[in-house]
């Protein structure tokens, strides 16, 4: 529902200009692709109650593919086109298809501390880029510029425009990352990767509001959780899992998401609870004389979830009970 110009309800439904609709699929019957110009610069597709449509082609077409559907997207920068394709040469990957051991596996921990982005289990850190913070005050005084200017007129379009191209701009450093990221694991030779299945919206919920006998609000933490929220977004952890597994089920590998309840508290080679608190990043083992970071061994713990030779646990009243216990 939505309202007047001076913000009251009129009980009609809102009114949706043509502005609003940025993108449209087309299937079925009569899609047609054409040979692509001189070094394979332009495609032409036919498209029925369109015609020939040029695109701009910024890859090669396997040979033999089928188009099945064409989504126009209108973005900041001008009209973009998704190919989708069946290519009946491409095999089949499924969970099922690879036996996961500890050789060929490699789990990943989602890491939301400084500036490190995902721990292995191979030991390795790999680093976060952190767009959004890096581009915050640029797209902040943007922002004010054009909440500062008259809803309707020229200058806070011009103001819309110049916004919308800032977060373009972030996405695509973003994805391109993470892109980057995810070839730099396929890369490693491992065929199954186990990560985190973490429930994002629930780690983005606002905090409930808490009151006092009198009805006044009380202080919730908000504030806080308010930048936590902010780098769950930054990260866009359920994207580059969703990049991955497309990465990954083209060289012949899959991607699993595993639950993560306890793997950042115990010990992956002694199953004892030492990490009882975030703020503990690291832990001295004074019987092996070695460091343990908490990350790294979360990830450890990720990959004996995904070949089920982690601890069976409990909660019962006065902490966590370690029932039994499989060695990898």
């Amino acid at each position: 529902m939505g309202g007047d110009s001076n913000d009251k309800r009129s009980g009609k439904p809102r009114f949706k200009s043509e502005s609003r609709y940025r993108s449209f699929v087309i299937e079925g019957a009569g899609l047609e692709l054409h040979s692509c110009s001189i070094g394979g610069k332009y495609l032409y597709a036919k498209v029925p109650k369109i015609g020939l449509v040029k695109i701009c082609s910024h890859r090669h077409l396997p040979a033999g593919a089928v188009l099945k559907q064409l989504q126009f997207i209108k973005k900041n920068d001008g009209w973009f086109v998704n190919l989708r394709l069946e290519d009946p040469t491409v095999p089949a990957i499924t969970p099922d298809s690879i036996l996961p051991t500890w050789g060929n596996s490699l789990s990943l921990d989602a890491v939301l501390n400084e500036d490190v982005y995902l721990a292995t289990s191979c030991g390795l850190k790999l680093p976060s880029l952190k767009v959004l913070r890096k581009s915050q005050a640029k797209l902040t005084r943007i922002s004010q510029k054009k909440n500062a200017r008259k809803k309707g007129s020229k200058a806070r379009r011009k103001h819309g425009i110049r916004e919308g191209r800032q977060h373009q701009k972030i996405a695509r450093a973003r994805k391109d990352e993470q892109y980057k990221t995810a070839h730099k694991l396929v890369r490693t030779g491992k065929k199954v990767f186990f990560h985190e299945d973490l429930n994002l919206k629930g780690l983005t919920r606002r905090n409930p509001p808490k009151q006092d006998y009198k009805g006044a609000y009380l202080p919730n933490g908000q504030s806080a959780k308010s930048g936590l929220n902010l780098s769950w977004a930054d990260a866009a952890f359920g994207q580059f899992f969703q990049i991955l597994g497309h990465i990954a089920g083209k060289a012949g590998a899959v991607v699993i998401a595993k639950n993560p309840a306890y793997t950042s508290q115990l010990l992956s080679y002694r199953d004892e609870v030492v990490f009882t608190d975030t703020s503990i990043r690291e832990y001295w083992d004074a019987n092996l004389k070695l460091w343990v970071d908490r990350d790294i061994n979360a990830a450890i713990n990720l990959k004996r979830v995904g070949l089920d030779v982690f601890p069976t646990i409990k909660r019962r009243k006065g902490g966590i009970v370690i029932v039994g216990s499989i060695k990898a």
